[in-house]
Formats: structure tokens, C-alpha cells, sequence
């Protein structure tokens, strides 16, 4: 048998097992934020939060490269996952983001 039929293609799993996937995608309960922080706290929380979700929907929609997410690409991206338009401070965010995944 030639070495490289013994070779897993990149599509294939490795693992010796089967692997559960919890399929389908179901989010995670939202619980309440801890109260008795200062508005900041929350209102930075949340903005990471956006800009998290964003993210990984440019992402997934091809766009790899801090670059290539500029403010309207972003926004455009915001409307398309239905969250309010981001402020110029969530997309630098953003780019941040996909700038430190690398």
C-alpha cells in the first residue's frame, strides 16, 4: 500500500473515536449582567460583545484581512446579521479583533 493512501486527507478526522458535534447550534441562555458596576463597565462589555459577533461574521463571510473591514463593510455586515449600525470606536474594535486572531 503506497504511503500516501495511509495519509488522512485534509477533510478527514483524525481522532480514533467519533467526535459528538451538538448539532444543531443552539446559543447559550443569556443570563443578567452583575449589577453594581459602574455604566462603563457595561457599556464596554456590550461594545466587545458586538464587536465580537462581527467578527466572526466577517469571518465567515471572507474577510481575513483587517484591511479589508472597512467602517462600511462592517456596517454592511451589521445590517445583514441585525445589530444596529456600529459606532467608528466598535469597528477599530473589530479590526482589532481579526488583527490579534492571526
Amino acid at each position: 500500500m503506497p504511503a500516501a493512501a495511509l495519509k488522512p486527507l485534509p477533510t478527514q478526522s483524525t481522532s480514533r473515536r467519533a467526535v459528538l458535534l451538538d448539532l444543531p447550534y443552539e446559543p447559550v441562555e443569556k443570563r443578567p449582567l452583575p449589577p453594581g458596576r459602574p455604566r462603563q463597565w457595561y457599556v464596554t462589555h456590550n461594545r466587545r460583545l458586538k464587536a465580537m459577533r462581527l467578527a466572526i461574521a466577517l469571518l465567515d463571510s471572507g474577510v481575513h484581512v483587517p484591511d479589508q473591514a472597512r467602517n462600511e463593510t462592517i456596517r454592511s455586515t451589521a445590517e445583514l446579521i441585525g445589530v444596529h449600525a456600529p459606532s467608528d470606536t466598535t469597528c477599530h474594535m473589530v479590526r482589532a479583533l481579526m488583527k490579534y486572531s492571526r
